[in-house]
């Protein structure tokens, strides 16, 4: 088998903590065994059940097989992402407090700026203290625009601000920073609607994207939080972040196997860089492979 190529090396890195837990999986030999790691990686019931019977009939073949099954069973969270063609394009990130999502934001207003979008992001978290300020941090680092709020601020103006600034400088990207919100609080969901209503009053059709960053290192509750914002905002994308922290990264597998969700991106560090496109076959590969 060829080596990991510079990506799969990074993933591979970035998954250390959940390749010592699956790596058990090559040796064991009691399927009730193997069902429990499974469970222990946060891979849900569903799936550790179908991969326990894999494991069993596999023969000499079971890291294989294991690669093709994960594969596979992650193959419905690959959805190409197509650009609006109206612009500028409107991301919205949204998720709990303490997911990572500020940092996430950080990070994608690098990439996207590397490939040559016109950025701005919307400082539309302003119940934290110095929030807007974390923020510009990394919008500096990132070389791309920001619109800063105070706290206390209406969140939904900020949006608003700053997909009109956009609009009228013809940029390319607009990310929409929404505060942290635990999904069992009605209050603060409405707030969020609310910011999704409003930017489609500035652009016909915004935003493009809602985007929910998962922390993995909470293992199963990613799965309700992940479908307590869909059900309220229509989900279009997860990006999954800390799996450089955890042993449970197998958490990917349950949230695309019961929601169906495209994994957009996921995050294995704390650089500007450490943010990889999702793909399933690298994925299941650095299971097993650093």
């Amino acid at each position: 088998m060829p080596p990991l190529s510079g990506i799969g090396r990074r993933l591979g890195q970035g998954l250390a903590k959940t390749r010592q837990a699956f790596a058990r999986l090559l040796v064991v030999q009691d399927t009730d065994e193997v069902e429990e790691l499974l469970l222990a990686g946060d891979v849900g019931v569903r799936a550790s059940t179908v991969l326990a019977q894999k494991v069993k009939h596999a023969g000499q073949n079971r890291r294989q097989v294991l690669e093709q099954e994960i594969a596979g069973m992650l193959m419905p969270g690959v959805k190409p992402r197509e650009p609006s063609c109206a612009r500028p394009q409107v991301i919205m990130i949204v998720g709990v407090n303490g997911s990572g999502k500020t940092t996430t934001v950080g990070k994608l207003c690098h990439r996207f700026s590397k490939e040559g979008k016109k950025v701005v992001v919307a400082a539309a978290d302003t119940y934290r203290d110095a929030a807007s300020d974390q923020l510009g941090i990394w919008a500096e680092r990132a070389g791309v625009e920001i619109v800063s709020s105070a706290k206390g601020q209406d969140a939904a103006a900020v949006a608003f601000d700053t997909i009109s600034r956009a609009v009228k400088r013809d940029m390319d990207l607009v990310l929409v920073d929404t505060a942290g919100r635990l999904h069992t609080r009605t209050d603060l969901m409405a707030e969020v609607e609310k910011i999704k209503r409003v930017c489609g009053r500035v652009r016909d059709g915004a935003p493009d994207e809602i985007w929910l960053v998962l922390d993995a290192t909470v293992g199963q509750n990613g799965l309700r939080q992940a479908r307590a914002f869909d059900e309220r905002l229509g989900l279009t994308g997860l990006i999954v972040a800390k799996l450089d922290g955890t042993a449970r990264g197998g958490v990917l597998v349950p949230i695309v196997m019961e929601l169906g969700l495209p994994v957009r991106f996921v995050g294995i560090g704390e650089g500007l860089e450490d943010i990889e496109p999702f793909e399933p076959k690298a994925f299941a590969r650095a299971l097993f492979e650093s």
